[in-house]
């Protein structure tokens, strides 16, 4: 007679409330996730991998969706894969990032040290996303600078 509470699999937590904890933390780490693809300063990668750890932990079924996402999947397979990010995603982030912190900053903002420290923090980010391998069409991560 086949067992009617299915057991874990071995990478699953055992406790029910653990298990709805990380599904929880999981399904706010994709709605992170999603805020980053449209806001420059709020990070899309971590959030998904943070999700997909969760999700690994918890519900095989929304670990399967995550990875198998029309949008969030490719981001996610290719980091977890090859360590970078495809370059046109990096050429989106930066393009966004020139253009919504220097609109932000001088049509917005009064304060001179606000000013110097949003485009600082512009140059950060994009110095930080040019860091990070870009994954070649073939799914190998070239080379950065730093490593050259």
């Amino acid at each position: 007679m086949p067992n009617s509470n299915p057991v874990p699999t071995n990478n699953h937590v055992k406790s029910d409330l653990l298990r709805w904890i990380l599904i929880c933390i999981g399904w706010i780490s994709i709605a992170g996730g999603i805020i980053g693809l449209f806001l420059p300063l709020v990070p899309t990668i971590p959030f998904l991998l943070l999700a997909a750890v969760c999700f690994s932990r918890s519900s095989q079924r929304f670990h399967g969706w995550l990875v198998d996402h029309k949008h969030l999947g490719p981001l996610l397979r290719d980091y977890l894969a090859h360590g970078g990010i495809p370059s046109r995603a990096k050429i989106m982030a930066i393009g966004m990032i020139w253009i919504s912190f220097p609109a932000s900053t001088f049509l917005l903002i009064e304060i001179f040290w606000v000013r110097v420290l949003l485009m600082a923090t512009a140059t950060g980010v994009t110095l930080y996303l040019l860091a990070i391998p870009t994954i070649a069409t073939g799914g190998k991560a070239k080379e950065t600078k730093e490593e050259l």
